[in-house]
């Protein structure tokens, strides 16, 4: 069984069509048919079922892949050990949801980039759910995730700070004087929502369904600056992660109101697939998030 053979087969299963990865590998697609094809007759099994222009895994396929996947990263260690300089070059596929990406990470990539220059950086946004799947599936080494605390059993899920959250609301809003603000009081507010699928409007949506509050008109953007823009003009309330407002409650353009966030809590998490070898440049950028975690976690106190 050749190993370029179970290589192209890994590339293909990532890229999800013979044609991408013929692209990606720079390969006629000829040639990557001709791969898989050897590889199947060597198996006496097929490996993908073609369904129209999709290509699917067969059972054979299923279990022929982590063993491939297993071979090339015993091949990758071997190179790396053959070659030491280059073990710090390379891609890293990182992916974030928006806020994370805005207001957590721009530190960590700024040291890691000064630290190890010749390693390529490519963030992908994305909804934590999905993100997980990309970690899953291998087209992310390592994901970002804002939600309630989870286990997985495919992913090594680490937290690294609880986020506290606000309700937040423009600056002369009639509920900004209240002691404590309730469910019921905002049966007929305007709710500024970040995407559905968001862990935590989720969170926050059946937070207030569970007390019988369904309110309307809700409003939903595709950003948390966008959000942050129209709170601040009057046009609602939002639900948010703390570190996306600070700068905006110390300047007075937004108060938060006094919200009892204990059951809609959630913690920023690094995820990584359990099996999955390590690079190197990934094992470095995984201690750099850690410490600069650290950091984080002691400017909350």
């Amino acid at each position: 069984m050749e190993s370029r053979h179970l290589f192209t087969f890994l590339v293909v299963v990532e890229a999800g069509s013979f044609t991408r990865a013929a692209q990606q590998l720079d390969y006629a697609q000829s040639s990557v048919t001709a791969q898989i094809q050897a590889l199947e007759a060597e198996i006496g099994l097929p490996l993908f079922d073609r369904i129209g222009r999709r290509i699917v895994l067969t059972d054979a396929g299923r279990r022929l892949l982590p063993y491939a996947q297993e071979i090339a990263k015993i091949h990758e260690m071997a190179k790396n050990a053959l070659h030491p300089e280059a073990e710090m070059a390379g891609s890293l596929k990182i992916g974030a949801p928006e806020s994370l990406a805005a207001f957590r990470l721009p530190e960590v990539i700024r040291q890691y980039r000064q630290r190890y220059p010749q390693v390529q950086i490519v963030l992908k946004p994305g909804q934590c759910w999905e993100l997980r799947d990309f970690v899953r599936s291998g087209e992310l080494d390592v994901a970002f995730l804002l939600q309630p605390e989870v286990e997985d059993r495919d992913l090594h899920i680490e937290t690294l700070i609880h986020e506290p959250m606000a309700l937040v609301a423009p600056a002369d809003h009639p509920l900004s004087g209240e002691p404590e603000v309730v469910p019921a009081q905002l049966k007929d507010q305007t709710i500024l929502h970040t995407e559905s699928g968001c862990s935590y409007r989720t969170l926050f949506e059946h937070y207030l369904n569970s007390h019988g509050v369904f309110p309307d008109p809700n409003l939903e953007f595709w950003s948390i600056e966008a959000i942050k823009q129209c709170v601040m003009s009057g046009l609602g309330i939002s639900f948010l992660p703390l570190i996306t407002v600070r700068s905006e409650l110390a300047e007075g353009k937004l108060v938060k109101l006094n919200w009892n966030d204990a059951s809609q809590r959630v913690a920023t998490q690094l995820a990584l697939h359990r099996k999955k070898w390590r690079s190197p440049a990934l094992d470095q950028f995984v201690t750099m998030v850690q410490e600069q975690a650290e950091r984080w976690r002691e400017a909350a106190l």
